[in-house]
């Protein structure tokens, strides 16, 4: 990585016109090195040992000199902190708030760094593992079978027509009929970027057991299997607290403290629900169903009746059900994904389902997570996957260059 930054300052430099973004940043390191010698002179701790020794010791001028230089050095968002260290008087009190900043200053220094050697480090990370990756490749030709039959069967999912009965919302080709320019609702051949997008999306929905997973994504394995999870949870806790707020009314759910708490408490009880889903529910119909008769008590509302809460515990219950109405709640959190594959994470959240909206946050930060992780899948192994692709789409569609740069 050392010295992909120096061949890169290079590449900078010998470009036409050149590119002294580097350049101006090592001068800027030069700067701060004047600058180290000019403090150790000023900070000399043989000479302050021999001040204090003699009583010669000027404490505030030092002060003075300290704070003065943490103004320069420190982001501006710190200014506000140093002022305040001015108008203390008291050397222990002042001293313990020097350092209290400078550790901050540290850590804006480090943030500072890390973000700027990202991308340099990013395109060392893509380079590296595609040269991997065709080394492994040259010595083993089948090493991207198992991918083929993954964008296969993607490719497949989009291009059948829907069926008119309704599948299990688990299966990936709900999840194609679900999502826009997918299903085989036209006549045009899907594009490379829809085939990869429906596949990264299948993930979510992949058998634990199938041993056939792709290859280029087989060090995401495990983090893909933790978001399926988190998906899962997800459709739970939003089926959850769209029955409970159908009984509770929006005066309750209007209070984020009982929504929060509500939250918690069914994340909670649903860690198991994969194993156990009769049981599990069993628990969250019993602990929602009392939190809401609480919190309507505690607001002065009126109580649920006997009726309204058997009503409750029963479709609370009937979420383990295949045709229950947590079909349509798999239908949007993953069209959501689709979007944010396709539009960014900005531009999704201003659609965001309204179905969706009390998990919003949550399923937001698995957006982030997905989107990310299949972001830099599509630029190391873009490629691998274009080339696969020209034998699954019709020619004149496989030559879209956006499976390798979208």
């Amino acid at each position: 990585m050392y010295n992909a930054f120096w061949n890169h300052l290079k590449e900078q430099l010998l470009s036409t016109p050149p590119d002294f973004t580097c350049a101006l940043e090592l001068l800027k390191d030069v700067k701060e090195n004047r600058l180290r010698n000019e403090i150790e002179e000023a900070l000399d701790t043989d000479l302050l040992k021999q001040e204090a020794e003699h009583g010669a010791l000027d404490v505030p001028h030092l002060s003075n000199y300290i704070l003065n230089l943490m103004t320069l050095l420190c982001a501006p968002v710190r200014d506000e902190a140093i002022q305040k260290l001015e108008a203390i008087t008291d050397p222990v009190q002042l001293l313990r708030g020097i350092f209290r900043v400078l550790g901050l200053m540290k850590m804006d220094m480090v943030n500072y760094t890390i973000q700027s050697f990202r991308p340099y480090l990013q395109e060392h990370s893509i380079q590296y593992e595609q040269a991997k990756f065709q080394e492994l490749l040259d010595k083993q030709p089948s090493l991207l079978d198992y991918t083929t039959k993954w964008l296969t069967k993607a490719a497949t999912d989009i291009t059948t027509p829907c069926p008119s009965s309704p599948e299990s919302p688990s299966s990936s080709r709900s999840v194609a009929c679900s999502l826009p320019n997918g299903a085989g609702n036209n006549s045009e051949p899907p594009s490379p970027t829809m085939v990869l997008y429906q596949g990264y999306l299948n993930l979510l929905l992949w058998d634990p057991e199938n041993e056939e997973f792709p290859e280029t994504l087989l060090m995401d394995r495990t983090r893909l299997q933790e978001m399926a999870f988190q998906l899962h949870q997800l459709t739970v806790l939003a089926s959850v607290l769209l029955v409970a707020r159908s009984f509770s009314g929006e005066i309750l759910f209007s209070s984020s403290e009982f929504v929060d708490r509500l939250k918690c408490i069914t994340k909670a009880l649903t860690e198991e629900f994969i194993s156990r889903p009769e049981e599990t529910m069993l628990s969250v119909s019993e602990q929602v169903s009392q939190e809401i008769h609480q919190g309507l008590k505690d607001m002065g509302l009126t109580t649920l009746s006997s009726e309204n809460t058997a009503s409750l515990l029963g479709q609370l219950q009937n979420i383990t059900k295949k045709e229950n109405c947590i079909r349509s709640i798999v239908d949007q959190r993953i069209l959501f994904l689709k979007c944010c594959l396709l539009h960014g994470m900005q531009e999704s959240l201003l659609h965001f389902p309204g179905g969706l909206i009390l998990i919003e946050r949550e399923l937001a930060e698995l957006g982030w997570k997905f989107l990310n992780l299949m972001h830099h899948n599509q630029q190391v192994f873009g490629p691998y996957y274009a080339e696969i692709l020209k034998n699954i789409i019709h020619p004149a569609q496989a030559q879209e260059t956006d499976v390798e740069h979208n």
